[in-house]
């Protein structure tokens, strides 16, 4: 499995080796051993999936201590772009983010470490999106962030996507106060 450094410490994109034949293909989304070997020594807890049409975003949501959650994202079937912002209060990084296009034809998966708020935006109909969580889902310990906040500035190529109506009410950014 190919690790590519994203700039922003510890947000990682994997390319995993596919194996590709006139039968399909194989390829392993997660090995705990690989995954120690490349200094990652992670315990996921929960999977996670969605179904979303064309032009549905979720998110950026993350998950406070002590629930705060790692995830390892893909694509099973569509497309997305993905986004994660550093809200790491000592970071250097801080309120920069990363995106990242994730197809099932690319099968490139995103590891988003405790610490960052994550959202993506479905590219193609009837899109799958996977997640491990390295914790369970705690409705009172979720947060987020406005997709369209000005001072993150994301690029999402979008001016009206659909949405939850929980997605829509976020405080600015600049009225964040990071629990990182």
């Amino acid at each position: 499995m190919e690790v590519i450094q994203t700039g922003i410490k510890d947000l990682i994109l994997l390319q995993p080796k596919v194996f590709k034949d006139p039968r399909g293909y194989f390829f392993e989304s997660y090995n705990r051993e690989k995954f120690q070997a490349l200094g990652m020594d992670i315990e996921f807890t929960q999977d996670n999936q969605s179904l979303s049409s064309k032009g549905i975003l979720r998110g950026l949501h993350f998950q406070k201590p002590p629930h705060a959650q790692g995830k390892l994202v893909r694509v099973i079937k569509g497309a997305v772009l993905d986004v994660a912002v550093d809200i790491r209060k000592d970071s250097p990084t801080y309120g920069q983010h990363f995106l990242a296009e994730l197809t099932e034809s690319n099968f490139t998966m995103m590891y988003v470490p405790v610490g960052f708020a994550h959202g993506f935006l479905t590219l193609s109909d009837d899109t799958i999106f996977s997640y491990k969580c390295t914790d369970t889902y705690h409705p009172e310990s979720e947060g987020g962030l406005p997709w369209n906040d000005t001072d993150l500035n994301i690029q999402w190529g979008i001016d009206d996507p659909i949405m939850s109506e929980k997605d829509k009410i976020f405080k600015p950014f600049k009225d964040f106060v990071s629990p990182f």
